[in-house]
């Protein structure tokens, strides 16, 4: 059967009436996720937490907003769950402190940013978009872009127990214990990312990616998430955002390596994002997903993992939510 994200159908580049098109795409992360580790109110939580993002980039793209301004609002709201590994809900380092990461690009513009291993920044997706639009950088780390995003206006810093959780100190408790142990506990299971890629109202695109990382984490690890290309990517008819073991989305250069399927190989959005997570990354080891989208709004969302928590809202208007690979939309 054809889902939505499989259709080979072509969306016009605007409805009928004339009004022009847009679409949404965000994911939370791809990983161990299965029906026995979610119970029904913790799924409840976080498809509640996938339909706000929607909702936040959603009515920007509505109200005539940019693709950008519609992935850093829906990729916000996702950061300020904790139910996600991005800004609130970010996972602990080995050390015990969350380094947190996030990238965003403007398929219209290439214009880019990105930021790194930050401690105090509420909302790093805000800061990488400060990157990009009031400096002349693509990406920041550490104390030197806590320091730019002072002198930003809008950036929000918090003291660094604002991102502390139990549930993810747990998680590093674990994580620490079963490395004691010798056992060597898949890498899916102790990371995620969140990330939107939109499609405004003008035919431009845009992708964003915020992450805390992987739990247990060392020696200040960046994964692909704040690397333009590996896991954020957009040009003018792809935009991308990646989730999964960071280490193998660098090396295959995840995101852009999809985008220039579709533009210079003429593949369609889905089978490029399908050849390159389906069968180019688990060849390499790795695993995870991605979602995209393209100047038409056709969408795609594979991943190689358990699950993927994951939404979107097509061109028609109609939306969902998924997590497990039933869920529709899967993306194969």
């Amino acid at each position: 059967m054809t889902t939505p994200a499989e259709s080979a159908i072509a969306h016009p580049s605007a409805h009928t009436d004339g009004t022009p098109i847009t679409a949404l795409v965000i994911h939370g992360g791809a990983g161990t996720i299965g029906r026995a580790q979610l119970m029904p109110e913790r799924e409840a939580s976080i498809r509640a937490g996938l339909n706000r993002a929607l909702d936040a980039g959603h009515a920007v793209l509505q109200s005539g907003g940019s693709a950008r301004a519609a992935v850093v609002a829906a990729v916000v709201t996702l950061e300020d769950d904790p139910n996600f590994n991005a800004g609130r809900g970010a996972v602990f380092s080995h050390e015990g402190v969350n380094e947190l990461d996030a990238s965003i690009m403007d398929g219209h513009t290439l214009q880019a940013g990105a930021v790194a291993g930050v401690h105090r920044v509420k909302n790093p997706i805000r800061l990488a978009r400060a990157v990009m639009e009031r400096s002349p950088h693509v990406m920041l780390v550490g104390d030197g872009a806590e320091t730019f995003g002072k002198s930003v206006p809008g950036i929000e810093f918090v003291d660094p127990g604002y991102f502390h959780t139990n549930e993810r100190w747990q998680q590093l408790q674990a994580a620490k214990a079963e490395e004691a142990a010798g056992a060597a506990s898949p890498p899916s299971a102790h990371f995620g990312t969140v990330g939107a890629v939109a499609l405004d109202a003008h035919g431009h695109l845009a992708a964003a990616t915020s992450t805390g990382g992987m739990t247990n984490k060392r020696w200040g690890r960046v994964g692909d998430s704040p690397i333009i290309g590996a896991g954020t990517y957009a040009i003018a008819d792809c935009a991308v955002s990646a989730t999964g073991w960071g280490e193998f989305f660098i090396r295959l250069n995840v995101a852009a390596d999809i985008c220039a399927r579709v533009t210079y190989r003429g593949d369609s959005l889905q089978a490029a994002a399908g050849e390159v997570v389906m069968r180019r990354l688990p060849a390499l080891g790795g695993d995870g997903g991605v979602i995209g989208i393209d100047t038409h709004g056709h969408i795609a969302m594979p991943f190689c993992t358990e699950g993927m928590y994951r939404g979107w809202i097509q061109p028609d208007g109609s939306r969902g939510t998924g997590i497990f690979a039933d869920d529709g939309c899967h993306g194969k």
